[in-house]
């Protein structure tokens, strides 16, 4: 007979998937210990740099992990249909709160608070992109009733949408946070099935491929010109044009792109060693952040990439996995649109910081200093984990 398990406030639910929660916890751990190596750097020029950043990164992570947990536990549809317009509005106002704190590298996209000393920033754009996905799985899932306006289908999560993206590239000057934002909007969008919705959705794949496509023209030497009349901030323009060729300003745009290509290179498979980077000791500013992945590959080599890459791949694979067995697209559209959120940081991040994309400022999920972006993460993780959880039960088809 199968010994029945204990109840545990702080262990995931039992019809959670393991495979998740083992790589989830990986991330996490290797993320502390590489935050940790990153900010000695930094540290240098600042004695308290080091204890306050991985203090912070402790805390956050052990908040992600309650919010994962509660979510897993506690979260449904039937709550999320029923309180989503309060839901809607509140983000919308969460995120207009940081046009009122200063700029931080040309973007106004973080509320600044001091706790006991110790500065804290809070990015609302990131808790926004869990929003989306619940917006739409709770407007668009699982439509039965045709309606005399098919707009009217669209209206509420498009609005919302196109709210929070034009105030986090237009206000916030946050161009990579909205790109992502836009995306697994888009992704989530092309799931529900419902017949009036298919016009809109053909539309949007045909806006993607042409998107697609002027992307790439424009990063090439071809549409290098037009980089000039984009309505860009400079640094932005500038990130384009550093990562067609870094060294066309080797000592401002192009600097950190380029210490990053030389920890590559450095590196090897198995890397110079815990703590032995060079390049952080530069003046390197985004080592612990926004290029911790080109110091986790200096020092741990290519093992560090894979570990990354593998424990990424696991969760996506498994969100997927489940997506393709359950039968309601509230439940779909959560799962694909958690793995695209993890997919879409992992591809702008990786190609920022090797030069194949401009730099958007996105952060590697889990390993980069950033308390939003784990504990929105975290969140998410939490709330597929309840679809999962809810379909093992027989509650979800």
């Amino acid at each position: 007979m199968r010994k029945k398990r204990l109840f545990n406030p702080i262990r995931m639910p039992l019809g959670s998937d393991k495979w998740i929660n083992i790589s989830i916890t990986i991330l996490v751990f290797f993320g502390l210990i590489m935050v940790t190596s990153a900010s000695m750097g930094i540290a240098v020029s600042d004695n308290t740099y080091l204890v306050r950043t991985v203090i912070k990164q402790i805390i956050f992570s052990i908040g992600g992990y309650i919010a994962m947990l509660f979510m897993a536990k506690n979260f449904n549809f039937y709550i999320l249909k029923k309180n989503i317009m309060f839901i809607m509005i509140s983000t919308g106002l969460f995120l207009l709160f940081p046009l009122f704190f200063s700029a931080v590298g040309g973007a106004k996209a973080w509320i600044r608070i001091n706790l006991a000393g110790i500065d804290v920033t809070i990015q609302p754009s990131e808790f926004s992109k869990v929003i989306i996905i619940c917006i739409i799985a709770a407007y668009l899932g699982d439509l039965t009733k045709k309606v005399s306006k098919p707009s009217d289908l669209v209206k509420a999560p498009f609005v919302a949408l196109l709210f929070y993206v034009g105030v986090v590239i237009v206000l916030q000057s946050d161009f990579g946070s909205g790109v992502v934002m836009f995306v697994i909007a888009c992704i989530c969008f092309l799931i529900p099935k419902h017949p009036q919705l298919r016009r809109y959705q053909i539309i949007l794949v045909m806006l993607i491929i042409i998107g697609i496509i002027l992307a790439i023209f424009i990063l090439s030497p071809l549409g290098e010109g037009l980089i000039e009349i984009l309505p860009l901030q400079t640094y932005q323009k500038n990130r384009i044009l550093s990562s067609i060729n870094p060294f066309i300003d080797r000592y401002a745009a192009g600097y950190q792109l380029i210490n990053g290509l030389i920890s590559f290179a450095t590196g090897g498979f198995f890397g110079t060693g815990f703590g032995n980077s060079i390049r952080k000791y530069t003046n390197f500013p985004a080592a612990n952040t926004d290029f911790i992945l080109a110091i986790v590959v200096e020092e741990v080599g290519f093992i560090g990439f894979m570990i990354i890459f593998i424990t990424y791949l696991i969760i996506v694979v498994q969100l997927f996995r489940y997506a393709f067995k359950i039968k309601s697209e509230k439940g779909q559209i959560v799962l694909v649109g958690t793995a695209m959120y993890i997919l879409v940081h992992f591809l702008f991040n990786v190609g920022g910081v090797t030069g194949l994309i401009p730099l958007t400022g996105v952060p590697l999920l889990m390993i980069s200093a950033g308390g939003s972006s784990t504990m929105s993460l975290m969140m998410a993780i939490g709330i597929s984990q309840a679809v999962i959880n809810q379909f093992k039960q027989g509650k979800l088809q």
